[in-house]
């Protein structure tokens, strides 16, 4: 079976501020194909409304409804989509798709640092110009001296695999000048080993942190947010499919975190449906099976699906702020995929939302940790919130689960 290229994935902006635009993709299938494309779309800073997908275990056919960015690259948001659909070889005018190879080589990891005088918003310019630049922040240190100067080191992976060239780095560096202007001192950047990422262990994070939500809807401990979601799993409604039903507020990568859970449990959706409805209120229902194509009979195995289906969708991200002596500090947590991806612009959030409060960045780090037998990547800040200007805790943590979640 062959397809053109161009017709791989479709991309039709929408005419009117108020109206989705529509990208369709249509591939040869694989599991974990959804998450992968709505982790491309999440990092555009897109927002799935309205979703279709079907597919016959080789073939899929995708149309998916987004809205949110207004100055979204298009063309280039294309070509991160075709790049995750299985890959392809030319043959006349014409694509064939094969299966991707089951092992990649791991992206080169790079470091950059550079130092500069220190201002308010400081780090949530720097960290737009390397979202806009394609560049995956993996792991960062930010520190800031008594003189006012902040040394910045950013652990990168480059989505262009191009920062090995001496022009991306000064195209970088370039960049970030024109940003900071005479504020930047000084721009360097270094390949380095992967090793630097190795996970921790958690034992040092707070159990705010570590500690797994109570999802039982009558404890006082539980989030009001439980009591709106809904998982419901169905095998009366087709022979040969479990049918997943579910009701949930909707949030900032709703559609990636319902995906992401059912790549990591290697199961594949042959028909979806997804609209989110008035009041930020989501219906989804999908018809899944597990890798060697069955139903999910096991009551176990459903119970265990469902309780993490829940869990993702009440709680996507830990936040909590807590005191350090005379500091605060603020602490976002967030599961990370099988693969080792961890989840899209969450420092970039994390960074506006304090931006916006008005809060400085006296200290800043991400780190993988170890929380039960799943990798975190957790997000430790140390707030520098200046004489005279101290924001209350309830208010800092409500402002960055906001701007997380998309409710901002």
């Amino acid at each position: 079976m062959g397809i053109l290229l161009d017709d791989v994935v479709l991309i039709r902006p929408s005419e009117k501020h108020d109206e989705p635009s529509v990208i369709t993709v249509n591939c040869p299938d694989k599991t974990g194909l959804g998450c992968d494309l709505c982790r491309v779309i999440l990092f555009f800073g897109l927002n799935i409304v309205r979703g279709d997908v079907t597919t016959d275990g080789k073939w899929c056919y995708i149309v998916l409804w987004v809205t949110g960015n207004s100055s979204t690259r298009w063309g280039l948001l294309k070509q991160r989509l075709v790049e995750v659909c299985p890959s392809c070889y030319s043959a006349a005018t014409l694509v064939y798709f094969r299966p991707e190879p089951q092992s990649s080589k791991p992206s080169d990891m790079f470091l950059l640092k550079f130092c500069c005088h220190d201002r308010r918003g400081l780090l949530h310019d720097v960290t737009s110009v390397l979202c806009e630049l394609e560049l995956l922040i993996e792991k960062v240190k930010v520190s800031t001296t008594p003189d006012g100067k902040v040394m910045d080191l950013f652990f990168i992976i480059d989505t262009r695999e191009l920062m090995h060239t001496t022009k991306r780095q000064r195209d970088t560096c370039d960049h970030l000048k024109h940003v900071l202007g005479d504020a930047m001192i000084s721009c360097e950047i270094e390949m380095i080993g992967a090793e630097v990422m190795l996970c921790s262990q958690a034992s040092s994070l707070p159990s705010e942190i570590a500690k797994e939500p109570d999802l039982n809807e009558n404890s006082p401990t539980t989030s009001s947010g439980a009591k709106d979601v809904s998982v419901t799993l169905d095998n009366s409604l087709s022979p040969s499919h479990t049918l997943v039903q579910i009701v949930c507020q909707d949030h900032k990568g709703l559609i990636y975190d319902i995906m992401r859970t059912l790549k990591d449990y290697n199961i594949q959706i042959s028909y979806g449906r997804f609209n989110k409805k008035e009041r930020r209120s989501c219906e989804i229902d999908l018809f899944i099976v597990q890798a060697d194509g069955k139903k999910i009979l096991d009551q176990s195995k459903q119970n265990v699906l469902s309780t993490r289906l829940r869990m993702e969708l009440i709680h996507p991200l830990r936040v909590t702020v807590l005191s350090r002596g005379p500091d605060t500090e603020l602490l976002v947590a967030n599961p990370t995929e099988l693969s080792g991806k961890g989840r899209p612009l969450v420092f970039y959030n994390i960074t506006l939302a304090l931006k916006l409060l008005d809060i400085g960045i006296f200290l800043a780090e991400i780190r993988r940790y170890l929380i039960g037998d799943q990798e975190w990547e957790v997000y430790r800040v140390m707030l520098d919130e200046g004489a005279g200007s101290s924001v209350p805790r309830n208010k800092i943590k409500d402002g960055v689960r906001k701007m997380l979640m998309g409710w901002a």
